[in-house]
């Protein structure tokens, strides 16, 4: 197919309470969407994990759009009618990294291709569940009283798993509390990169509350500093940021700096390279499960089919669409009673865009050359 279309939809959208991580804290939902037409008429959609300051990884809104303008998308239109989702990360492989970028065009494109093929996404990965159950990511609060009630309404509303965020000031009291508040249940921790090794000996300090994991809790360039840790600490080492490939999976494994993997597709330039990052970790007998980027449903509609691959056997944080918006651009996402979330049956990424309700968060459109 031969891309015939192409453009840019800068978002804005209130998030329904700020949500405060180690990075910084976040009142709204600032993204890119990408909106694609091939030559065959089919449409495809995808969203941008990126922020607007560059603190999660190294790219950033603005910059997305200026090297999928300028570098990006040039070299996958001179593909002409040979475009296809299989082809795009060859296409784009002399630019270096810019894997959010790369995702979205991948994503848009992969859309486009199974819909036009009738097919869905969760076919197309190999999922094997309808449902997935759902996680939930809690931000830090200025309050112990404030965490304890948030947690408290999210477990009942359903959801499975409890996902703390910490940062140095924040993290053994935190955990303490909502160990002895709620006892028995999934819980884990997000550090964002706050620690350092020299904090090893503090870290063990959660050991004694049987978390499932600690997430991403030194520098994304110290997989060194992972595997020591994790010889020193008996909570499970997770690795998110340091993760951006296949390769980079294989290589913490056999570094032993860590025994869980978080799978963004956003993160790693793609669905195609998340399932490669999935197969690597299935070989090697390490679970995985699908981290988020407070996406819309553009973005959670694939990360749902991407999460009902057989090796991700921990929940994950695709959380309904109220936990993060009061209107959401898609059908929303709903729990079931049993705190899972169906996979999208449709044909793509199963979900239709509310183009108006989309334009209504819009802030402006970037037509691109095709």
């Amino acid at each position: 197919m031969r891309i015939a279309h192409a453009e840019l939809r800068w978002v804005r959208m209130p998030l329904v309470a700020p949500f405060r991580t180690s990075f910084g804290t976040s009142y709204d939902r600032d993204t890119i969407v990408l909106r694609m037409v091939t030559d065959e008429g089919a449409e495809g959609w995808a969203e941008c994990g990126a922020e607007i300051d560059p603190l999660y990884s190294e790219e950033w809104l603005d910059g997305v759009e200026l090297v999928l303008r300028d570098h990006l998308l040039p070299r996958l239109v001179a593909l002409g009618d040979e475009v296809r989702a299989a082809r795009v990360k060859p296409a784009l492989e002399p630019v270096k990294r810019h894997f959010m970028a790369k995702h979205l065009l991948e994503t848009a494109v992969l859309d486009a291709e199974l819909k036009s093929a009738r097919m869905p996404f969760a076919t197309y990965l190999g999922s094997v569940r309808e449902r997935v159950p759902a996680g939930v990511s809690v931000g830090i609060m200025d309050a112990h009283a404030d965490l304890l009630a948030a947690v408290a309404g999210y477990l009942d509303a359903g959801y499975v798993r409890i996902k703390l965020k910490i940062e140095p000031g924040w993290d053994i009291e935190p955990v303490r509390l909502v160990r002895k508040e709620f006892g028995d249940i999934q819980l884990q921790v997000d550090a964002n990169t706050a620690y350092t090794l020299m904090d090893a000996q503090h870290l063990a300090r959660l050991d004694e509350f049987g978390l499932l994991l600690i997430e991403q809790p030194l520098r994304e360039d110290d997989l060194r500093g992972h595997a020591e840790l994790a010889r020193l600490i008996r909570t499970p080492v997770c690795l998110d940021e340091s993760i951006t490939s296949a390769r980079d999976a294989a290589t913490a494994i056999a570094m032993r700096a860590c025994s869980v993997i978080n799978i963004k597709p956003s993160r790693v330039g793609g669905y195609l390279e998340a399932r490669r990052i999935h197969d690597v970790a299935a070989a090697n007998g390490i679970p995985v499960w699908c981290g988020g980027m407070l996406e819309t449903g553009i973005g959670r509609a694939p990360n749902l089919a991407l999460a009902a691959l057989p090796g991700f056997v921990l929940p994950g944080d695709t959380s309904a669409s109220a936990r993060y918006y009061t209107q959401d651009i898609t059908a929303p996402f709903e729990l079931d009673a049993d705190g899972c979330i169906a996979v999208p049956g449709g044909p793509g990424i199963g979900v239709d865009v509310l183009n108006e309700v989309l334009a209504g968060f819009t802030d402006r459109v970037v037509p691109l050359s095709v």
